[in-house]
């Protein structure tokens, strides 16, 4: 019992600050500002059901390389995490938006055409084709905002 009570002191006492080398810990700041950022992009461009379009680990592997950036295939969420730390300057984020825009706006032909080739289908795609817009006039607004 006295080393079950010994480690748990040792995790009550454990300070992780203590243990990095000096100049090796992120600060709380860097830690807390770039994942909101990264979050609060991805849930609302990422989710279709708020951004009217799928992006598909392919997908995001195209718009980095449109935008200047080579990149292997993750899951998604660590895909959209390194665009993201690529697009951490103005230029490569104007880059990265621009080819986002031009993706989403590529699904919304194809969901045009569906519409053409199966009007039944409009009820569906027409709202995906609303959100999908409300996407492409927000990405101009994250270029304003964060830089």
């Amino acid at each position: 019992m006295k080393d079950i009570d010994d480690l748990k002191k040792a995790f009550e006492d454990f300070d992780a600050n203590k243990y990095c080398a000096q100049g090796t810990c992120e600060s709380e700041d860097e830690i807390k500002d770039y994942p909101s950022f990264t979050e609060a992009l991805y849930a609302k461009i990422m989710a279709p059901s708020v951004s009217g379009v799928y992006i598909s680990r392919w997908d995001i592997k195209d718009i980095a390389a449109t935008a200047g950036d080579s990149m292997a295939i993750h899951p998604r969420k660590r895909m959209f995490e390194l665009l993201m730390k690529y697009a951490s300057d103005r230029d490569n984020m104007r880059r990265v938006l621009e080819a986002l825009g031009a993706h989403i706006e590529d699904k919304i032909e194809i969901y045009e055409e569906f519409i053409r080739r199966a009007p039944a289908s409009s009820a569906i795609f027409e709202s995906h084709i609303a959100r999908a817009k409300k996407t492409i006039a927000f990405l101009p607004k994250i270029l304003e905002e964060y830089f």
